[in-house]
């Protein structure tokens, strides 16, 4: 669904629908998958230093995405998978550096003797998991319609059946 919006409906809104509809891509963690957390939180961490750029990084993600299953990072440590995502980053123009920063865990407790201290991005992902759960979101993709899951667009439709979609639905 990623690369259908991507390449076919973005460019559709913006020629037939540009002042009345917007996309927002929320992501959604799953948990069955570990590795979901981390490629999520470089989602976030390239929202906070390059908003412009995070359609673009999802796209590189998209086509790394098999980098990143549960196969190819069970031997890795945390921070090396973050390293990973963070160059994916670079390639789109993000910087490497500072995506780093806000993904990596220390190794060492807080001052305060915490051992628990997430990363930069933590804050970021409990928002996020909270407004998705808030709206009944449970599997991928999910699409709402002004705020309602709209249960009748799967993850295989074509950009024909966006327009046709987008035709019945759009004032």
């Amino acid at each position: 669904m990623f690369n259908t919006i991507y390449n076919d409906v973005f460019p559709l809104i913006q020629k037939k629908y540009p002042s009345k509809v917007q996309i927002i891509f929320r992501q959604q963690i799953q948990p069955w998958h570990p590795s979901s957390t981390l490629v999520h939180e470089a989602g976030a961490a390239v929202l906070q230093t390059r908003p412009d750029k995070f359609w673009a990084f999802s796209s590189a993600l998209f086509a790394h995405q098999t980098d990143f299953f549960d196969v190819n990072v069970v031997n890795e440590t945390r921070n090396k998978t973050y390293a990973r995502l963070a160059k994916i980053a670079a390639h789109v123009g993000v910087d490497e550096g500072e995506v780093l920063g806000l993904l990596e865990v220390p190794d060492k407790p807080a001052k305060d003797g915490s051992a628990n201290v997430g990363n930069g991005v933590t804050d970021d992902v409990k928002l996020m998991v909270k407004a998705n759960r808030l709206v009944g979101v449970h599997v991928t993709p999910t699409v709402l319609f002004n705020g309602i899951v709209e249960n009748s667009i799967s993850s295989s439709f074509t950009k024909d059946q966006w327009e046709e979609w987008l035709e019945k639905n759009i004032v």
